[in-house]
């Protein structure tokens, strides 16, 4: 299958590339490296330096490559920021969704998988989250990615396209060759690692009292490598019907234990000091994933906390400046 993957020079789009060169199939990488690096890219994924605010760019890129499928990681996907910007999330992200669509439908494009979010959650009633549970989006990016559902589900009636989406919190870890490397950097694993390569002096714990078992964060945490090989399964399965799953590792891991966990792994003490809480900050939030394992035969295969860091502290050794140079 020849598949086109919107934001593959990014943290998850490059390791879903990564694998899915290895089983075989022919990626085209359409990224406009604001987030991304081109070094992130595999060398056998051709790839395409395009917005996807240029609509004729993007209609050019499909009409020439003439994909089977298409998987949409590329977004602004910092939670905190969507509530300080709204309209980057409402507007940007929507629209550049909406013209990647367009231009889809128009060149005759089926096949569709929308990197979503179990930020469509903002205070479920009941955890893991289900499928079924209501949805009520907990910022501006959660409901820009609530409105790529709802056009998907409309493009499934009214031009038979066939779409995944794929609902997920927090991507962790790495492959041995592609980690995640953002700046800034704003997510807890990466921060605490930057730690203990001495990057920075000490790691914040945003409240200590919650009602929670150590009194910090409850947050699910799912390893890259499986975030790629559920998008995998997805494509593969679209012939036979469209598709919401949500994503989960099964269990979620807390602020001090993810923090307690890189002590052990690096042997680095970790200074932290906790912070008052952060406005909207809830307590738990992990996500179900019994959907997905019934139907595709998907399940974690690095579920453990340790697993995930200790994949996610080899790349970042291997690579002290990310994707750059000293």
């Amino acid at each position: 299958m020849k598949i086109f993957v919107t934001g593959g020079a990014g943290y998850i789009g490059s390791v879903t590339v990564e694998q899915l060169v290895a089983r075989g199939h022919d990626v085209v990488v359409f990224d406009n490296l604001y987030q991304g690096h081109r070094a992130a890219v595999h060398p056998q994924a051709a790839f395409i330096e395009g917005d996807l605010a240029a609509r004729t760019t993007i209609t050019a890129a499909l009409t020439r490559h003439r994909p089977d499928a298409v998987m949409h990681f590329a977004s602004y996907s910092l939670v905190g920021e969507s509530m300080q910007r709204p309209f980057k999330y409402l507007h940007e992200n929507v629209s550049n969704g909406l013209n990647l669509l367009e231009a889809m439908v128009d060149a005759g494009v089926p096949r569709f998988i929308l990197s979503s979010t179990a930020n469509l959650f903002d205070e479920p009633e009941s955890q893991p989250i289900a499928e079924t549970a209501c949805i009520t989006p907990g910022s501006p990016y959660g409901e820009g990615k609530h409105f790529l559902e709802r056009a998907l589900h409309w493009l499934g009636k009214t031009h038979g396209l066939r779409f995944a989406c794929l609902r997920y919190f927090n991507a962790a870890g790495a492959s041995e060759e592609r980690g995640e490397d953002h700046d800034p950097e704003m997510h807890l694993i990466p921060l605490v690692l930057q730690v203990a390569l001495g990057k920075r002096a000490s790691i914040a714990i945003f409240g200590d009292d919650y009602p929670t078992p150590d009194g910090t964060c409850v947050r699910d945490y799912i390893h890259v490598l499986d975030l790629a090989h559920a998008h995998i399964l997805a494509v593969e399965a679209l012939d036979s019907g469209s598709r919401t799953y949500n994503l989960g590792n099964g269990s979620g891991f807390s602020v001090r234990q993810v923090i307690d966990t890189a002590r052990e792994i690096t042997g680095h003490p970790i200074p932290a000091h906790v912070q008052p809480r952060r406005a909207g900050d809830p307590a738990a939030l992990v996500a179900a994933s019994s959907k997905i394992q019934a139907e595709l035969g998907w399940k974690p295969r690095y579920p453990g906390l340790r697993e995930i860091i200790a994949s996610a502290w080899r790349w970042h050794q291997k690579h002290p400046h990310g994707y750059g140079t000293p």
